[in-house]
């Protein structure tokens, strides 16, 4: 079921992690790239990155503005008495979505939702580069190990860490390939805190046992909840009429970010050449 697409999972299985504000900010900026990208959302109850597209669509239609999209597609929960036969069914669904983008999308970028489910196992398994938004807590931390609440250090490895374990040796297995699991440090606090560098000590060491990498943070932004409406991101243009007077410093600053951390990423983004498109962002 494998496709000629990058696929990039963005997963957590605690609720409220930004993931998918991440995953739609990823798609954008690689078509703003020049890249052609296809989204699935797995999440069949919250089906919030289905909701930003469809914002994103709804607005341009009543403003008249032409912005690039993703081909976008949306797994619907499956209703079968049979686990084993749901199970199957999901997978078809999950096949078929892939099969209309193989040829057609460089990037595929799959939300996932915050509890586990077959078809978020499903999408893991599928990963070329997995990205898991954590908020800038301890408590947060525990969605990839137990904290000890004597010395404060990780313990046990959490649920989801374990099915992403799992998964990445489930696909060497299978093709030889590596996932890239990277962390990323979501809603980071503007100034440094002591709170701030134990969660950052903390995640480091978590990464160095997981065998993943940690990449540069997302400040805590209240531009990325007004623009969710409009199903816009901070890579379109930024026109003060537009954005209804947002501050440009946030939309630049919060731009800036996100291009750091596809950078952390390592994607292929150097196979579609280096001409790009008349709208791309300079």
């Amino acid at each position: 079921m494998r496709t000629g697409a990058h696929v990039i999972v963005v997963g957590n299985e605690k609720g409220g992690s930004g993931k998918s504000t991440t995953a739609f900010h990823l798609a954008i900026y690689l078509l703003r790239e020049g890249f052609r990208v296809a989204s699935i959302d797995v999440d069949s109850r919250q089906q919030t990155l289905t909701h930003y597209v469809r914002n994103r669509r709804n607005w341009m239609a009543g403003s008249g503005v032409a912005l690039p999209h993703t081909t976008h597609y949306h797994l619907p929960a499956v209703r079968n008495d049979s686990a084993v036969e749901t199970r199957r069914l999901e997978f078809d669904l999950f096949r078929r979505a892939l099969a209309e983008v193989d040829g057609e999308a460089d990037f595929v970028v799959i939300d996932t939702p915050g509890f586990d489910t077959s078809l978020s196992r499903l999408a893991h398994s599928m990963a070329d580069t997995l990205v898991t938004p954590i908020n800038d807590s301890l408590i947060d931390l525990n969605v990839l190990a137990h904290i000890d609440p004597t010395n404060g250090e990780p313990g046990a490895t959490s649920h989801y860490a374990r099915l992403v374990l799992r998964a990445r040796s489930e696909r060497l297995e299978a093709d030889g390939q590596a996932i890239d699991w990277v962390l990323l440090r979501n809603r980071v606090a503007p100034l440094t805190s002591r709170n701030t560098r134990q969660v950052e000590g903390m995640l480091e060491r978590i990464a160095g046992r997981l065998g993943c990498r940690v990449a540069d943070g997302i400040a805590e932004r209240v531009i990325f909840r007004s623009l969710f409406p409009m199903g816009l991101t901070v890579f379109d243009p930024l026109d003060q009429a537009l954005l209804g007077g947002m501050s440009s410093m946030s939309h630049i600053s919060a731009r800036q970010e996100y291009r750091m951390l596809v950078q952390g990423l390592n994607l292929p983004v150097g196979r579609r050449g280096e001409t790009r498109p008349a709208e791309a962002l300079a």
